[in-house]
């Protein structure tokens, strides 16, 4: 198991970017109930993990979609991996903000894109896609050419996966839910019993409910 999937996972895993409490459950901001909760920004404070994930988001965006005119960041948490992406390569950064400042000059977009460039958009973390679609359209308006996405991590849902195809945007993952899964029950995170918890939430989050607050 030394998958680059694999690989990611468990270093999400030590540092607690992922915690997983199959028995104690997160409340998400969307009102979902969730055994799994997903802080990528952390990676930020480890030198060797952040310089790994920009290294492998980079060799992803070069073998995938070969030279890229920009990069531009989704706000908040790809803001920094972004710019740290766009610097290895060499190419100019900007960052999509969720919604317009409402002061001065009203950016979504942060920095300066030119019509026609090809650009790559950077995100933490996939769930249903929508924040992440809403950024690559926001880089499209401003005239640019969206020639996919890459993320650290994406829950796999497929809500997200067809949202991405109707947008015409190829997205690519360091990692994903089900590699973390087996990284998690081999490493001792979670135990035999709590997978089958962990699946059914992840086969219909939106209506997953926790089993202490079943009937």
């Amino acid at each position: 198991m030394n998958k680059l999937e694999h690989l990611l996972a468990e270093k999400l895993l030590n540092i607690s970017a992922i915690k997983l409490q199959p028995d104690m459950p997160f409340t998400w901001a969307s009102g979902w109930n969730s055994p799994i909760y997903t802080d990528n920004r952390k990676t930020l404070s480890y030198p060797e993990i952040r310089t790994f994930i920009k290294t492998e988001i980079c060799r992803l965006i070069m073998e995938n979609f070969g030279k890229v005119d920009a990069v531009a960041g989704v706000a908040t948490g790809a803001i920094a991996q972004g710019a740290l992406v766009a610097d290895m390569l060499g190419v100019p950064y900007v960052y999509v903000r969720s919604a317009p400042k409402d002061h001065g000059l009203e950016n979504l977009i942060e920095g300066h894109l030119w019509p026609g460039q090809k650009v790559i958009v950077v995100e933490d973390l996939i769930s249903t896609g929508k924040s992440s679609l809403k950024a690559a359209e926001a880089v499209r308006m401003a005239g640019a050419d969206v020639i996919g996405m890459v993320a650290m991590f994406t829950y796999g849902f497929p809500v997200a996966e067809k949202a991405f195809e109707e947008a015409g945007i190829k997205l690519m993952t360091l990692s994903n839910y089900n590699a973390m899964l087996e990284v998690a029950l081999k490493t001792g995170f979670i135990s035999e019993k709590d997978i089958k918890t962990l699946q059914q939430w992840r086969e219909d989050p939106a209506h997953w409910v926790p089993a202490e607050l079943k009937d």
